[in-house]
Parts: structure tokens; sequence; C-alpha cells
């Protein structure tokens, strides 16, 4: 897959990610000692001119105290995400990860999960995520209402 394409894919799974969030859902989702700091957020201009005003990367970094939590949500948008300390319990409904300090790996917006930290320590990773060029506040999501 060319690199074009790739970011295409991505920025239309930012999209896609949004369907069936209603106006009704409340505005957060459940935490508990978890902390975001916005560390970048850039309109992406360049030579994807298909690209150019409509979507915008952001890097957040996100630090989860001793016993914190998010519950169970979806993003606005794909990203990867990289553990910088920390060991970092990723929950979906049919298998339990633990991403340990240096791992990196990639969520698509739409799976629902939760993430715990049950450790002793801080866990620290970095979210780089691309993001309708309008979107505001956080990307965390609640899941959906199925009909």
């Amino acid at each position: 897959m060319r690199f074009n394409s790739a970011i295409l894919l991505l920025g239309a799974m930012s999209i896609f990610a949004l369907d069936g969030v209603a106006d009704d859902h409340p505005v957060t989702v459940e935490k508990h000692g978890q902390d975001s700091k916005l560390k970048l957020e850039q309109v992406i201009s360049g030579h994807l001119a298909e690209l150019n005003g409509r979507y915008k990367l952001r890097v957040t970094e996100v630090t989860y105290a001793p016993g914190g939590f998010i519950g169970a949500h979806h993003h606005a948008g794909p990203g990867i995400r990289c553990i910088t300390a920390g060991e970092l319990s990723y929950e979906q409904a049919d298998r339990t990860t633990v991403y340990k300090t240096g791992d990196c790996f990639f969520e698509s917006g739409d799976i629902t999960h939760t993430a715990h930290n049950h450790t002793d320590g801080p866990v620290i990773l970095l979210n780089f995520e691309i993001l309708p060029a309008s979107w505001a506040g956080p990307s965390a999501i609640p899941v959906p209402k199925q009909p």
C-alpha cells in the first residue's frame, strides 16, 4: 500500500469511527486517576492536498496513576499509542493485553476497550491520532448505543 493510500485510509477511518455517536451521549467517559495533556495539534497541510485542511494530527500525553483507569470507550479517530513508562492493561471484550515501556500499538477507534494501571507506579503513554480538523475536546467517546 502506498503511503498516500495509507493516510487516506486512516483519515476515512476517523470519519467512520464517528458513525453512531448520538447527541444524547454523555460528553465524557468514566475515568479515575487518568490525566491527559495535549502536546501538539496541527491541521494537516503539505503535499497530500486531498487531506489538507480536512484532518489534524494530535499528540496527547496520558498518565495513569496507580489504580487509574478509563472506562469503556471508542476514539473519534484512529491512532498509534506508545507506552513511555510503566505497564498498561488494555482490555477488550475477548482479550487483555499488557503493554510495557517501549511498546507501541494501533487503535482503529471503533473497538470498545478499557485501560487500567494495575501496578504501583505511573503509566505514561503518547497517543498519536488523526481527527477531523474541526474536532474539539477529548477523542475518547462513549460507546455508541446499539439500535
